[in-house]
């Protein structure tokens, strides 16, 4: 609650926190936004593999002439990390190959790192957390993305003396969305593909929202941060509004949804026969807690949350999350605080890669969000040689695979490089 003052204390001083951001897409670019109005905070470089765009996204956002003028624009995320000028490096690429690579090359210079680049994180996070930690570092999930307010929420919850029953988010989920292509998503958000292209919305990157590929990386990182659980057979997407949180989000054996407590699950903002949800948490996030004994449970209804028929539970949610426009919060913590704002500590889960369709022998997978994988939270003990999500790009099929397939390392052609033995080391040493 004084990350403002400390911020302004260091512009008073004349040593305003730096940051160095590599990919100026739309999470990029809405933290860019803030920037002016921050103080305490600048941004010395940014790093695109288009720097014209890198620019005009500055001006989009507002930044005029000698602030843009007084930035330094590169094409290479690793020579940005490495720049004198940079106290803290932004990982907004969305590339997780590319964004394990900056992560180390930040770590090694000194910097601190703020991971946006959630698909680089349930690669590898607790990996890049250690060799943080080793060279006297931060290394942080990104606030205003649901896996870092998920996880600020949770340590509330237990500096608080609860017991966390449950953590997630809310989206719109149906089953079918799991076989939706970047050709038919527009229609699900209301948009004709003109009306997407012209707002420079990228059809497979929306996609990774809409099929359940998203929803698994966010869980999956919560999970890894929080020490909770991932559902045994993949999120449940149960539909539930804020006002039955607390009814649906608890074990089984007291009547709810969950196969036990402390599990990680995202909540749908619509009914199964596509109805919507009353009260949905669509844009949110959530927690579920369970009193320790009769007078917190007695509290609960004297201060009026919403509880489970039996008192016990209860659930606190945030309505919104706002991405990039509070990424700030990260990058001053890191730098004024020397602390992480949720920091993958070990690997809990994995993201598998799944068939959506009937492929065949050397057809090239596409990744997230593309037409030929989704990706589904599992448990790490159950995640075996499933390939990740995060590794399924660009990678060729040695057989046919049906429908509904996790894809295993046996199917593809992916080799061995240092990311896939270190994805590969980490899950064999959790398991």
């Amino acid at each position: 609650m004084n990350l403002a003052r400390l911020a302004a204390e260091a512009a008073e001083r004349g040593t305003p926190v730096r940051a160095g951001l590599i990919g100026a897409g739309k999470f990029g670019s809405m933290f860019l936004s803030q920037v002016p109005t921050i103080a305490g905070l600048d941004v010395s470089a940014i790093a695109d593999l288009d720097v014209e765009r890198a620019r005009a996204a500055c001006r989009v956002v507002g930044w005029d002439d000698a602030r843009i003028g007084a930035t330094a624009f590169v094409e290479d995320g690793e020579e940005l990390a490495a720049r004198d000028d940079v106290d803290v490096v932004i990982e907004a690429t969305g590339n997780p190959r590319a964004g394990i690579a900056h992560a180390r090359a930040a770590i090694a210079a000194g910097r601190h790192v703020v991971m946006v680049n959630v698909e680089a994180d349930v690669l590898a996070g607790p990996a890049l957390a250690a060799e943080a930690r080793s060279a006297g570092v931060v290394y942080s999930m990104a606030y205003g993305d649901q896996p870092a307010l998920v996880a600020e929420m949770v340590d509330w919850a237990r500096a608080t003396g609860f017991t966390v029953a449950a953590a997630g988010k809310g989206t719109k989920y149906l089953p079918a969305y799991h076989q939706v292509t970047p050709d038919d998503v527009w229609a699900h958000y209301g948009l004709t593909p003109e009306e997407a292209q012209k707002a420079g919305m990228n059809p497979q990157m929306f996609n990774s929202f809409l099929d359940g590929t998203k929803s698994a990386i966010e869980m999956v990182a919560i999970a890894n941060a929080c020490g909770l659980t991932v559902p045994s057979d993949g999120l449940a997407f149960p539909p539930c509004g804020v006002d039955d949180l607390a009814h649906v989000l608890r074990p089984r054996a007291v009547g709810g949804q969950l196969e036990a407590t402390g599990m990680v699950e995202t909540i749908s903002s619509v009914e199964r026969d596509g109805r919507p949800v009353f009260r949905d948490l669509r844009w949110g996030v959530y927690v579920v807690l369970e009193a320790p004994n009769d007078y917190a449970a007695a509290c609960f209804r004297q201060y009026g949350l919403p509880t489970d028929s039996t008192g016990r539970y209860a659930s606190m949610y945030k309505p919104f999350h706002l991405i990039g426009l509070e990424l700030s919060v990260s990058v001053l913590s890191a730098a004024l605080r020397g602390e992480a704002t949720g920091q993958s500590q070990a690997m809990r889960g994995t993201v598998a890669s799944v068939a959506k369709r009937d492929l065949k022998a050397g057809e090239m997978l596409d990744g997230e969000g593309g037409y030929t994988v989704y990706g589904k939270a599992l448990p790490v003990e159950r995640a075996g040689a499933a390939v990740p999500i995060g590794l399924a790009h660009r990678v060729p099929l040695r057989r046919d695979v049906a429908v509904g397939t996790v894809l295993t390392f046996d199917d593809v052609d992916l080799g061995a490089d240092a990311v896939v033995e270190l994805y590969r080391g980490l899950v064999a040493g959790a398991a």
